[in-house]
C-alpha cells in the first residue's frame, strides 16, 4: 500500500510537471527526454526492496526542481483543464488521446490529480454524517486516512507551491468549499462535488479553458459536470467550458470539432 501511495503522488507530479513544460520546451524532445530519466530513478525506487521516505520526499523535490530549471520559450499557449469521469480523464484510449490532441493545437493540458479523487472519497465519509446522518466512526475513519495520504503528498506539494512555474494541488476541503456553493455536497454519486470544485479550482489557477468529459449518459456525471456549466459561466464570465461525452459509438469529428470551437474561443481569449 505504501508503494501504491507512492506511485501515484509520483504520477501526479509527474503529470504537473510535465504538461506545464512540454508545449514551450525550448529544445524539442527534452521534457520528456528529463520526464523519463526520472522514470526510471522511481521505478528503480520502488521495486528496491527498502523504500524509505526520506528518499521519496527527495525525489520528488529533485523532480520539481529539474523541470522548474528546464530551459522554456517565453510564449503564452492556452490553458486546457480536463475533467470528468475518472476513467475517461485518465486513460488516453477512452478520450482518445485528448491530452495529446490539445498539444498538437497549440494548448497546455492541465490535469487534476488522481489522488485528489482518492481523498474525494474519503472526505465524503465526513459529509455523510453531517448531512445523511451515517454513523460518525466513518467520518473519524476518513479524517485519519485523509491524514494518511496527505503525508505522502506533503513534499510534493511543498515544492510545487514554492516553485516558480507550478501550480500546487489544493487541500481536499478547499476543493469542496469551492464546490458548495453550486452542488450539494451530500451529492456524492460518480464524480460528485469533486467535478464541480476541480472546474472552479482550474479557473482559479488560469485554466478557464475546460473540457468536461465522461461516457455517454454517464447521469451522474451529466448533473455535476455538464448541469452546473451555466451556473458556473454565470459566476465566472471568463469561463469557457464544454462538455464531450465519449463513447465507442460516439463521432471522433464531432468530438474534435467541440475541441477545436472551444480552443478558437480560447485563443481569441488570450
Amino acid at each position: 500500500l505504501k508503494k501504491a501511495m507512492m506511485a501515484i503522488e509520483y504520477g501526479d507530479v509527474f503529470m504537473n510537471v510535465v504538461y506545464r513544460t512540454r508545449p514551450y520546451e525550448k529544445e524539442k524532445g527534452s521534457v520528456n527526454a528529463l520526464h523519463e530519466h526520472w522514470k526510471e530513478i522511481c521505478i528503480k525506487q520502488l521495486t528496491s526492496d527498502k523504500v524509505r521516505m526520506k528518499d521519496f520526499n527527495k525525489n520528488l523535490r529533485d523532480i520539481v526542481h529539474d523541470f522548474d530549471n528546464i530551459e522554456l520559450l517565453d510564449i503564452k499557449k492556452p490553458r486546457v483543464g480536463i475533467v470528468g469521469e475518472i476513467l475517461v480523464k485518465f486513460s488516453p484510449t477512452a478520450n482518445n488521446n485528448l491530452v495529446e490532441l490539445l498539444e498538437s493545437e497549440g494548448a497546455e493540458a492541465v490535469m487534476p490529480d488522481l489522488m485528489g479523487f482518492l481523498l474525494y472519497c474519503m472526505q465524503n465519509s465526513t459529509y455523510k454524517h453531517e448531512l445523511l446522518k451515517t454513523p460518525k466512526k466513518g467520518a473519524i475513519l476518513s479524517s485519519t486516512l485523509i491524514k494518511i495520504l496527505e503525508t505522502f503528498r506533503k513534499a510534493g506539494t511543498k515544492a510545487l507551491a514554492e516553485s516558480k512555474r507550478f501550480d500546487a494541488p489544493s487541500k481536499i476541503s478547499e476543493t469542496a468549499n469551492y464546490a458548495k456553493d453550486f452542488v450539494s455536497l451530500g451529492n456524492q454519486t460518480g464524480e460528485g462535488w469533486l467535478l464541480t470544485g476541480e472546474m472552479i479550482e482550474l479557473i482559479h489557477n488560469g485554466a478557464g479553458n475546460i473540457v468536461c468529459c465522461q461516457p455517454f449518459a454517464c447521469l451522474p456525471n451529466h448533473i455535476v459536470g455538464k448541469g452546473v456549466i451555466k451556473e458556473l459561466r454565470a459566476a465566472f464570465p471568463e469561463a469557457n467550458i464544454i462538455a464531450v461525452d465519449y463513447d465507442p459509438g460516439a463521432s471522433e469529428v464531432n468530438q474534435l470539432n467541440r475541441i477545436k470551437l472551444m480552443l478558437a474561443t480560447a485563443n481569441k481569449n488570450l
